[in-house]
């Protein structure tokens, strides 16, 4: 009787999933190579986003087909299947997909068997129940929403420009961040930086006529990069007249208004929702245990507690850190980690498979990067603090390092070194996001037809 090859299936195409099926099909070539392993990576995008360069895509610095990996070019060893996890039987080995074809056709979900799991789903928006938040918000998480916040910023700007309207100009004019973390910080930052710079273009706006307010629910702004780094950041942003509110919640975005819970009121047609990030709820239907976080509970080899063939890591995963000095410490969800633990859970899977020891996931901090706009920055590495210019300088040659594939860092690199000798793009494409709009007004619909 013949054997059949392992089947190794990673759910999920993020930081995690991507990463995890790069390092098994090099370690496994020759598995591969000889029929003996499979790997199937699913994942309902055909790319991985690489999240930290989204606010300089926002800002124009960064091609936006250059902030993703494409899976199936990365993955070559590896078979994709395009779809999405619905749950998963770990008794029977079998993991239930919704794929691309079964959404068009209604047809029932594809049942996936492993020999071993990656369960990888990652992370959606964190949201809470805030009057207009789900009509009004922009979120921050994907490429396609930093496109799309860097084309409605400029279309406000056009608004603005061409309304007699005071009230209505106001409001094109404020653009409300919420959320004082990483993604909050960098979007702000870089995008009031292009609002600066496209002013030029405008005869009739004067950059100090825009209103950048950061909403933040602490008493402190970009907490990875230590306090005395963050008071540096929220002293740079209050020098360029972003008006940073600490100790403070949105509490209505109702009718195109800021409503903030020390009282004031900002009418706001851009509200950026950057409030943190929450486990994937597929995991509910996965039968893993889970914390009170509604991440996947894990050992500190990464596999999932109590249950056998079954490896999770990333944002959907409470894995411990055993670096840490407090007891019962937990890995933060965020990317250095993440890619960290990808390794080692790769090469946990291989040494599974041939029966040798696992090896438990521990980590150096080496420090965190932000940028606060073009040539502007705050970094923390190994202990060393650095702001300004050479911080901003370390957070692209960190982040350049990192981003995977040559072909990728030659293509940013290249579009640095253009922008760098060039004028900054300021031309807004939001039409490209109803393509068929100005057909369907030709052909006399109006309306998106069925089916489309």
């Amino acid at each position: 009787m013949t054997k059949q090859p392992a089947h190794i299936v990673v759910a999920g195409g993020g930081y995690v999933g991507l990463y995890t099926a790069h390092r098994l099909q090099r370690r496994l070539r020759r598995e591969l190579k000889r029929g003996d392993v499979r790997i199937t990576v699913i994942s309902p995008e055909p790319y991985m986003t690489y999240q930290p360069f989204l606010p300089e895509a926002a800002a124009g610095s960064i091609s936006p087909r250059h902030v993703v990996v494409p899976l199936r070019r990365v993955l070559s060893r590896c078979r994709f299947l395009p779809g999405e996890i619905t749950s998963v039987d770990p008794a029977a080995r079998t993991v239930s997909v919704r794929t691309v074809a079964a959404e068009e056709t209604g047809g029932e979900p594809l049942r996936v068997d492993y020999d071993e799991l990656v369960l990888a789903p990652g992370s959606i928006s964190r949201t809470l129940p805030v009057p207009g938040l789900a009509e009004y918000g922009i979120g921050f998480k994907t490429v396609e929403e930093a496109i799309g916040l860097r084309n409605h910023v400029l279309e406000q700007l056009d608004i603005a420009s061409s309304t007699r309207d005071s009230a209505v100009r106001d409001a094109a004019l404020t653009f409300v961040f919420v959320g004082g973390g990483y993604a909050g910080v960098e979007a702000l930052a870089e995008l009031e930086d292009m609002g600066r710079y496209a002013c030029r273009y405008y005869h009739n706006i004067r950059p100090e006529e825009q209103k950048w307010i950061l909403v933040e629910a602490t008493d402190r702004i970009l907490p990875e990069v230590g306090e005395r780094m963050g008071a540096y950041a929220l002293r740079e942003l209050r020098a360029r007249n972003i008006d940073v509110r600490l100790g403070t919640r949105l509490e209505s975005c109702e009718n195109r208004t800021a409503v903030l819970s020390d009282g004031s009121r900002h009418p706001a047609r851009t509200l950026v929702w950057t409030a943190g990030v929450k486990p994937s709820p597929v995991l509910a239907s996965c039968g893993v245990p889970l914390d009170d976080r509604g991440r996947v509970r894990c050992t500190a080899a990464l596999r999932v507690e109590g249950t056998e063939h079954m490896w999770s890591a990333g944002d959907a995963a409470a894995v411990p850190d055993l670096a840490s000095d407090i007891p019962g410490a937990l890995c933060a969800p965020n990317a250095q980690h993440a890619v960290r633990q990808a390794r080692r859970l790769a090469d946990n899977i291989v040494a599974s498979l041939h029966g040798k020891p696992l090896g438990d996931y521990r980590h150096r901090y080496a420090g965190s990067v932000a940028s606060l706009g073009l040539h502007k920055g705050v970094a923390r590495v190994y202990g060393r603090r650095l702001k300004g210019y050479p911080a901003w300088l370390v957070h692209r040659v960190y982040h350049l390092s990192r981003v995977p594939t040559a072909n990728r860092k030659a293509r940013v690199l290249a579009e640095w070194t253009l922008a760098g000798l060039f004028k900054r793009e300021i031309v807004s494409l939001g039409s490209l996001e109803h393509p068929r709009a100005e057909f369907e007004l030709a052909a006399g619909t109006g309306r998106h037809p069925e089916g489309s």
